[in-house]
């Protein structure tokens, strides 16, 4: 693969089309797209965004982007939860030869990545703290050979045996590093350098604000895992579309009928194409607010962008970027449910490997701790929330243009009947506010009763009880950028036909949203008793809009077969598995 795409630095002027790369290898073999998400935004995104002169990369690059040598990724270390904000592994200068020595001081501060030994040369960026002269000068990358052409780990690298991973079949390892000695090129040092006079100067001034600027490589999966996610949705959406109409049933409510004709096989289908599209959306909008950070990266602004981010507190992510670090909790959480509902809804043949179901959803499940844990992104997302009034109104960043949101109180009475366009991102503003102004109102009421106690509670104590619904709030901020692009993408499609097809499928993902939704949108007062009793009404008219619709949408959503080749996409399932299974005989009886 790495011998027919274009080099990385060229790929990384294009973030649609490493999006699509994404994309495409998620659906074809999610095991590849992993790897290749890794090698190419983590590993070679570091070099390229961090890497102070290429020149003197020319061989780690070419290596890399010849696919000679399989990129890896070293951030997380086994010993601690949250340990991107304390990372142990040391990187000290020596200032008799400018080298860097790699160690690992203790097993808990090994690191864990998918390093697993099985064969071939491969680098890894590892972060590491680095030290001059005994200070601390915050956590920066490093370029560093792990292993050679036969998979042996190299002098100074100590690997574990292979922890595999079922449902995502690559080999995973814990990596030490011995007192290893790193040429100072070696150091992705960004805008920081140490002088002549063996002095550190970061212009970025803090340990802090260099840790989010070395994490920025994240923005890069951020802006394209969901791409990656809204098709692999779509392509779950039509396998389970394709077993649903074709599959016979034989209850005695309607022997003989299709599964698609019953509504609850209806609203899991076309509710799957629904998500898909809204993932699709939202998409599309990370994709252009990392293509802005990249414009902002060439004109040399990002330095002072790291210094503007959330304060972090469970991770780095949300201080990093704070809408595409929403975007990713949301893609890889709605794509996770997606892929599951399909498989629930195929039977015992949503189950099976060949079938591509399982993969998929071994897939995004993974990243519901990798590439930034979504929970930890959902709590930092609701702390920071809750600390700005108004904050439903005004997110949206304005390196891109998005359109103004309607000034709603928690209890307005909102527009419109369930299933308009723009319904259900008007309900999502307003959930959103009111679970803020209740969380800030908590928050207040609890350092209140500090106060009256005289008793100094630390942050732990005022937030240790409200984390659940800091995470529901940073949950809510991430639906509502997403029903946001929902609503907005139908308006600009001029195709008469197209457009018909797409306002009931953004409309549908929004009713069913709703329905999952429904304890959260009455306690907030969202929502009434009435609205909430009308949805499934709501839902069951647009699948009737939509069913007529389905072949527009199939040709749309799905990809070519040969990619997929699952036997549930075939026109007859039965007779394509048959084809794909060996089988013996025990002869003629007799």
């Amino acid at each position: 693969m790495a011998r027919l795409l274009p080099p990385a630095r060229d790929l990384y002027r294009e973030p649609a089309k490493l999006a699509a790369l994404q994309a495409w290898a998620a659906v074809a073999d999610p095991a590849l797209s992993m790897a290749a998400l890794i090698h190419y935004q983590l590993c070679l995104g570091s070099l390229v965004m961090l890497g102070p002169d290429p020149d003197r990369l020319k061989n780690v690059f070419e290596a890399l982007e010849t696919g000679r040598v399989k990129g890896c990724y070293l951030i997380t270390e086994v010993g601690s939860a949250n340990s991107h904000l304390a990372t142990r592994t040391e990187a000290a200068w020596d200032p008799r030869t400018g080298d860097f020595v790699l160690h690992t001081p203790d097993p808990g501060a090994a690191k864990f990545g998918s390093t697993g030994p099985s064969g071939g040369a491969q680098i890894a960026v590892v972060l590491a703290r680095l030290t001059v002269r005994g200070t601390d000068c915050g956590v920066f990358a490093f370029a560093v050979d792990l292993t050679d052409e036969r998979g042996a780990p190299l002098p100074g690298v100590e690997m574990s045996s292979a922890l595999k991973t079922g449902t995502l079949p690559l080999d995973h390892a814990q990596v030490r590093f011995h007192r290893l000695r790193l040429p100072a090129e070696r150091w992705l040092s960004d805008s920081a350098r140490i002088d002549e006079y063996g002095t550190f100067h970061d212009p970025l001034g803090t340990p802090q604000r260099r840790l989010q600027r070395t994490l920025c490589v994240g923005q890069s999966l951020w802006g394209t895992l969901p791409s990656a996610a809204a098709a692999v949705s779509r392509q779950s959406a039509l396998l389970a579309l394709r077993y649903a109409r074709h599959r016979p049933t034989q209850a005695r409510l309607a022997p003989g009928v299709p599964l698609l004709e019953y509504r609850t096989q209806q609203h899991a289908v076309l509710g799957a194409f629904a998500d898909a599209f809204a993932l699709t959306c939202a998409a599309g909008q990370a994709r252009e607010l990392w293509a802005a950070s990249m414009r902002e990266e060439a004109q040399g602004a990002l330095g002072d962008s790291a210094a503007a981010g959330d304060a972090m507190s469970f991770g780095p992510w949300a201080a990093v970027s704070r809408p595409l670090a929403a975007y990713k909790a949301y893609a890889v959480r709605t794509a996770a449910r997606v892929v599951g509902d399909c498989q629930d809804h195929c039977g015992f043949s949503g189950h099976l490997d060949v079938n591509r179901l399982p993969g998929y959803h071994g897939f995004f499940r993974a990243f519901e701790a990798a590439g930034g844990d979504c929970k930890l992104i959902l709590f930092d997302l609701g702390r920071a929330l809750a600390a700005e009034e108004h904050q439903a109104d005004v997110e949206h960043p304005a390196t891109v243009e998005h359109p103004a949101t309607a000034e709603l109180p928690a209890t307005a009475e909102l527009p419109g009947e369930a299933g308009g366009a723009d319904w259900w991102a008007a309900v999502c503003r307003a959930r959103e506010r009111a679970l803020a102004h209740e969380l800030k109102e908590l928050k207040e009421i609890r350092e209140l009763k500090e106060r009256q106690e005289g008793a100094a509670g630390s942050d732990f104590d005022r937030w240790n009880p409200l984390l659940g619904r800091a995470g529901e709030l940073g949950e809510a901020y991430a639906e509502r950028l997403a029903a946001e692009d929902t609503a907005r993408v139908p308006t600009g499609v001029r195709d008469p036909e197209l457009r018909a097809t797409l306002e009931p499928l953004a409309a549908l993902h929004g009713v069913l949203a709703a329905r999952r939704r429904a304890g959260s949108l009455l306690a907030c007062g969202v929502l009434d008793r009435d609205q909430v009793a009308r949805l499934p009404e709501a839902a069951d008219r647009l699948c009737d809009a939509l069913l007529p619709r389905l072949p527009l949408l199939e040709e749309a959503f799905g990809h070519p077969q040969e990619v997929v080749a699952a036997p549930l996409g075939e026109p007859d399932y039965h007779q394509a598995l048959a084809g794909a299974l060996s089988w013996r005989t025990g002869g003629d009886p007799a």
